[in-house]
């Protein structure tokens, strides 16, 4: 196809970059348009020093590696013949190619030793170009990891299918609403490719992280550091109770025994700067409550209340039985609240990360509107917070049939 009348150049000149400067700005690999004779139209994400000014013949058309695709229609990833990753997908309309989506240009860990096999000497008597930018220029390219490369390629999929699909309506002029994929669409669908690649890099098996922790507290215990190795023990119990993702009622007596460990090990942190005292009848502990709702509170009293003062304070939890429910407080002799983030909580706002609107949701689920947390007080001599649930377990039983313990 003639380059003159390539539609390519009509879709750059109404703002290509701007319609999808959103999605691009998620990744930081090169992403370029090429017509069918090799000239790039427009660099999406610019390409490395390398690639640009040393590897291409012509700064403003790609390498041979890339033009020799275009003759086989080879598409899809390719390895070039310095180790570097890159990718040509083809835009098509009508089974005709009118450019393609090209970029890249990244080492993967399996080919990143051959950055360091380039004929540096070579590239200076062929292209003539200072040995220290091509130094330089190889010295800064990036090694990219596989999972990385492979959100990347996606991105390049989507963009590439969308501008066909734009190509079509501008040739055919049949349909203008013709089967376009959303920007917005592209845009939340990379953020969930981007996010389950990130999740994965985190996940840590659980069972590899409470053997390590186990056997370091025993490591402790030889070397008689026995603070030391109570401390890690609490730790392993706190991850492993706050890793129980299901959504059942926990006792009460198993969420005040989490956030004893937890003030445990926050003591530990603050030594004489926090005291905590826990008064929770035996009666009451056998009641069942969400998990993970005292926790919270316990430590928006450490950060709020006791981290600001010079000389710390004290948290108290105590529980009671009134008016046929129970009410759990947590009070502590802090400042109170910052003025803003009490603003944010009864603004209904979660941005502050205090959870307490969302903890106030999940009690008012589970027992109704009657019931939940509330903020009592909040001024200079301290901050106190009320959980209240129903006496009468789910399904209306009396208060002497409260589950037990062991159950």
């Amino acid at each position: 196809m003639n380059k003159v009348d390539n539609p390519l150049k009509k879709l750059i000149a109404s703002n290509l970059y701007t319609r999808y400067s959103g999605i691009l700005s998620l990744s930081d690999i090169s992403l370029f348009l090429v017509d069918t004779n090799g000239d790039i139209l427009l660099e999406l994400i610019p390409s490395p020093d390398f690639c640009s000014h040393v590897c291409m013949e012509r700064g403003d058309q790609v390498c041979p590696d890339y033009r020799n695709r275009f003759k086989s229609d080879e598409a899809g990833s390719f390895v070039c013949r310095y180790g570097l990753e890159n990718i040509l997908l083809p835009i098509k309309v009508k089974d005709e190619t009118m450019g393609y989506i090209a970029g890249m240009q990244v080492y993967s860990q399996d080919t990143e030793y051959k950055k360091y096999m380039i004929d540096v000497q070579s590239l200076k008597n062929d292209r003539k170009v200072e040995l220290e930018f091509i130094a330089k220029s190889i010295a800064s390219l990036k090694t990219v990891e596989l999972n990385k490369i492979k959100i990347h390629e996606q991105l390049c999929r989507h963009i590439a299918k969308n501008i066909s699909l734009d190509l079509s309506e501008s040739v055919s002029q049949v349909n203008p609403h013709v089967a376009r994929l959303s920007i917005e669409k592209e845009m939340l669908e990379k953020k969930i490719i981007d996010l389950e690649a990130k999740n994965m890099s985190l996940v840590i098996n659980p069972h590899f992280l409470f053997n390590t922790l186990n056997c370091i507290a025993r490591i402790a215990y030889f070397e008689h550091s026995h603070t030391t190795e109570e401390l890690i023990y609490c730790l392993s119990d706190l991850l492993r109770y706050n890793l129980k993702q299901d959504d059942q009622l926990h006792t009460i007596a198993s969420e005040i025994d989490n956030i004893e460990k937890y003030l445990y090990i926050q003591k530990a942190r603050f030594k004489n700067r926090l005291e905590y005292s826990i008064d929770v009848p035996e009666k009451i502990k056998s009641y069942r409550i969400p998990n993970m709702v005292i926790q919270p509170i316990v430590e928006n009293a450490l950060i709020h209340g006791i981290t600001p003062k010079r000389d710390g304070g004290k948290i108290s939890i105590y529980a009671e039985k009134s008016k046929g429910a129970i009410v759990i407080s947590i009070a502590d002799n802090g400042n109170g609240f910052p003025k803003d983030v009490l603003d944010k909580i009864q603004q209904c706002e979660n941005k502050s990360g205090l959870g307490f609107r969302s903890t106030d949701k999940r009690l008012k689920q589970y027992y109704g509107e009657g019931y939940g947390l509330e903020i009592v007080k909040s001024d200079y001599s301290g901050s106190t917070i009320t959980i209240t649930i129903p006496t009468q377990p789910l399904g209306g039983a009396s208060d002497e049939r409260h589950l037990d313990c062991g159950r």
